[in-house]
């Protein structure tokens, strides 16, 4: 498939080498006889292509993203590709500093202002926002079936009664907003204490943004206050920020149950290291859970 992508888009390549940390689509690093380097993107599915070819429309000139230099819209064999600019930079570590981490609140509250229009084209991209919680909990339930074949039946009807009951006490949602879905540190590109934007838009939705913030806590400001409030005072410079305290336990418990669903769909045996560390994530809330038999 590679191959036969590479000819639609007439590339001189000189190198090609997988991405890895990409797990809903495949991308490759490929270096061209000029000298220069670009990203071949292939989703996964057509549903996927179309939701991202969607994005760089409405996200360009908002937040900075990678440069779409080409597309094609894919055959039988292929569900579609792109051809990106490269970002200069790498993947944000956990070394980031306060500085990094302001101008990440910035860019993610940017992405946030950005809602459903007349002169926004988002009938691939999803309005989820007018029905959110029952878009969430349609989530949650999707991976049920595949939570339930891994985890103790004890533990399993324990989640979702806690989920119930977690879902009872949210407030209500903020937005409608343009929301990345998949906002963590691999999708944020660095270079040298500037961020140079963001990439990987095939989740994306508008919906709440109360989405947004559990990944990007989980792998980065949790447990560094420091972070933290610079995130906060970046995000704020550009929009309010909703109570992140009154949102992030039930988003953060359901993103582990999903997390531990798509570890089954995909292959329990090399998601296995991701399993447990969701588990361990979805048992805090559970102690003292009791659930009618």
């Amino acid at each position: 498939m590679l191959d036969q992508v590479l000819k639609q888009f007439r590339l001189e390549i000189v190198t090609v080498n997988e991405v890895e940390d990409s797990f809903s689509s495949m991308v490759y690093k490929c270096g061209l006889r000029n000298g220069e380097t670009v990203f071949v993107k292939i989703p996964y599915t057509r549903v996927k292509y179309e939701r991202e070819l969607a994005a760089y429309e409405i996200l360009a000139g908002h937040v900075p993203i990678p440069q779409l230099l080409d597309y094609w819209a894919g055959d039988d064999n292929c569900p579609g590709a792109f051809l990106l600019s490269e970002l200069k930079g790498h993947p944000l570590s956990e070394k980031a500093s306060p500085e990094v981490a302001y101008q990440i609140g910035a860019l993610h509250a940017a992405m946030h202002q950005i809602r459903p229009s007349n002169t926004i084209e988002s009938g691939v991209i999803q309005n989820e926002f007018p029905h959110w919680h029952e878009f969430v909990e349609k989530q949650f339930y999707s991976f049920a079936e595949y939570v339930q074949e891994i985890l103790d039946q004890d533990v399993f009807m324990a989640s979702l009664h806690k989920f119930e009951q977690m879902k009872g006490k949210l407030p209500a949602p903020d937005g409608p907003s343009f929301v990345h879905m998949d906002f963590r540190p691999a999708n944020i590109i660095v270079d040298e204490g500037q961020v140079s934007g963001m990439i990987d838009f095939e989740s994306v939705r508008f919906g709440s943004t109360e989405i947004d913030f559990t990944k990007f806590h989980r792998d980065l400001l949790k447990g560094n206050p420091t972070l933290l409030n610079s995130y906060k005072e970046g995000y704020t410079s550009i929009r309010p920020m909703i109570d992140l305290e009154a949102v992030l336990p039930f988003y953060r418990f359901i993103d582990a149950f999903n997390s531990i669903g798509w570890s089954q769909k995909r292959g329990l045996e090399k998601n296995f290291a991701f399993y447990e560390a969701n588990l361990r994530i979805l048992k805090e809330p559970l102690q003292g859970v009791e659930v009618e038999k």
